[in-house]
Formats: C-alpha cells, structure tokens, sequence
C-alpha cells in the first residue's frame, strides 16, 4: 500500500506539470499509467491525437495490433497492476510534415527516472520508438517492436521474420510474466 502511495503522490506533481506548457497548444493533460504492482512496462513516443478526445493511450488501430503482438486484452492491457504505460513525452506533440514531432525532452528529464523507480516488479520492457531507445540502460529483460501503426505495413510485409520469429516468443513470454502460475 505504501508504495501504491507513494506512486499516487508522484502523479499527481506529474498531472499538476506545466515544465512544456507554453510549447503545447492542445493542452498539458498527461496520459500514462502505472502502479508498482505492474510486471510489464510499454515505453513509446508520446501520446497521439485521438488520445486527446479518449484520454485512453493505443486506442486505435495501431493498439489492437499492439495487444494482437501481446496477446493480450484490453482489460489486461489497460490494468496498471499488469502493464504500466508510460511514453517518452505525456503530452500529444503537434502534428509535423511526416507524422507526430518528436516528444518533448522535459518530460524524461523531470519525471522519468522516478517513475521507474516506482515500477520494482518489472520483468519485460516492450520499448516502441528510438526515443524510448535512448533510455534503453535502466530495463530489464527488454524488447524492442516497431511501431503497429498501420504506416509499417510495408515494413512488416517485408520483415516476416518479426511475425514468423519474435510474436511468438512475446506471445509465449508476456503470460509467462503476468500469469506465472498458468503458465507450469
């Protein structure tokens, strides 16, 4: 309970930020979840457009393809005790020439360390994204996905070793780590 505490305690200086205000038009309304019950952490970019009408990250069609790759649900995927999510940048980054600008950095700077303190029983971290990349020396047991936007249909169709080779192991892997008891 305590550390659910102090969890709480951290969120909300996190939702209560203004570090990149002025630089986001739409808004500072940070969408991430976590709990330090969670076993699997999804780090990513940054929130996308639609989550500002939702509030609910990966609820498109590139999350049915992320909890296809997971085998999971979406009551799973969206329990924090299970899987914490917690991107690059908390905030939608505006709209550039060639898909979403970059997360801004302030985010990691100020936040990212010590919400990843508060995620002891992690086992897997399923990175998406070279930003989340750079952070790659504090996880354990990680792997890196493409983004499942469908604007990697090529690449997938291209790469079937990643559907053939690396699905099934994470499909194999992420109930192992949520549901160890089911999986002897």
């Amino acid at each position: 309970m305590e550390a659910n505490c102090i969890t709480a305690n951290i969120m909300a200086k996190v939702r209560a930020c203004k570090l990149c205000a002025d630089h986001l038009p739409l808004g500072t309304h940070p969408v991430l979840q976590i709990n330090s019950a969670a076993k699997i952490l999804r780090a990513g970019q940054a929130p996308g457009l639609k989550v500002l009408q939702t509030d609910i990250p990966f609820d498109d069609a590139s999350g049915d393809r992320l909890r296809e790759w997971l085998g999971v649900t979406r009551a799973t995927f969206y329990n924090a005790r299970q899987i914490a999510i917690l991107p690059m940048g908390f905030f939608y980054p505006r709209t550039g020439t060639s898909g979403d600008l970059p997360p801004r950095a302030e985010c990691a700077i100020a936040w990212r360390t010590k919400l990843l303190a508060q995620l002891p029983n992690l086992q897997l971290t399923v990175l998406i994204s070279q930003y989340a990349q750079a952070w790659l020396d504090y996880f354990p047991e990680t792997l890196v996905l493409p983004h499942p936007s469908p604007r990697n249909n090529f690449w997938l169709k291209h790469n079937g070793w990643f559907a053939d080779e690396v699905l099934p192991a994470l499909k194999t892997r992420v109930p192992e780590i949520l549901y160890p008891s089911q999986s002897n």
